[in-house]
């Protein structure tokens, strides 16, 4: 089959296009965040489902999802809580996990406050509540098929705070180290409202891309079944990657696409 699906987002049920447009094993990393079924008010898709109605359909996506995915890439699954459940992240991580391994649980901050320091940076939903913390951070789920694929930590590494370290321990040959699992990303502010809902910043999937690594596969082709506004392919396109993704509303795909052709 031919490749004439590259850097393409479709109007279409990501299941069905998945398997009907996409190879087996074709896909080097996956980058997702599906509706999270807390009830966000979207354009044409209704999120809010009875959960096991919504768990067994992340299950039918996991599976296809596993299928196109080859054997050394990537997914990574971005999900949030509410505060009033906050296991209903991991219990969606369980039906992936069916098809796939584990490898990572990254947090994805996007607020913190530090008062000794004087910083109180980021954004995040307030929750009208008396009983509940607001949520700060997101869940970015890392799968892989056998739980064994490289990453290029330092792709995404950060500057030592103690710079005695370079050098003096045998792995810190420059001034760069590991990010660790905590990634600080805050939204862009905007002043209106926005135009999808739940769109994540396209660092976010920049950084997953990046940690997978870059070097590894020709076509590199990155997946989005839930695109969205297009954050993951805005990702994979700046990073020289080729992107596909599908989304069945087609006011966000036209602006995933309008995005596209700015960048």
């Amino acid at each position: 089959m031919k490749n004439n699906w590259l850097d393409t987002i479709f109007q279409m049920d990501c299941i069905k296009g998945m398997n009907a447009v996409l190879p087996e094993k074709s896909i080097e990393v996956i980058v997702t965040s599906p509706p999270y079924n807390i009830g966000i008010d979207y354009s044409v898709y209704h999120d809010k489902q009875p959960f096991k109605d919504y768990l067994q359909w992340m299950g039918d996506v996991a599976q296809a999802c596993y299928r196109v995915l080859n054997d050394k890439g990537s997914l990574f699954l971005n999900l949030g809580d509410k505060p009033s459940d906050e296991f209903r992240a991991f219990k969606i991580a369980q039906e992936f996990a069916r098809f796939f391994k584990l490898q990572n649980t990254i947090h994805w901050v996007k607020s913190i406050a530090i008062p000794e320091k004087k910083i109180n940076i980021g954004h995040y939903k307030p929750v009208n509540s008396e009983r509940y913390l607001n949520n700060s951070h997101e869940y970015i789920f890392h799968f892989t098929k056998k739980g064994d694929v490289i990453l290029d930590k330092l792709a995404i590494g950060v500057p030592y705070a103690d710079k005695s370290n370079i050098g003096r321990w045998k792995h810190a040959k420059q001034d760069l180290r590991g990010r660790g699992n905590q990634w600080f990303i805050p939204y862009e502010t905007v002043q209106e409202k926005k135009a999808h809902p739940a769109a994540f910043p396209v660092k976010l999937a920049e950084m997953c891309i990046k940690l997978h690594g870059l070097q590894k596969k020709e076509p590199f082709i990155v997946l989005d079944p839930f695109m969205g506004s297009g954050s993951t392919a805005l990702a994979a396109k700046k990073l020289g990657c080729h992107y596909v993704g599908f989304e069945i509303d087609p006011q966000y795909l036209q602006l995933a696409q309008q995005r596209l052709e700015k960048q």
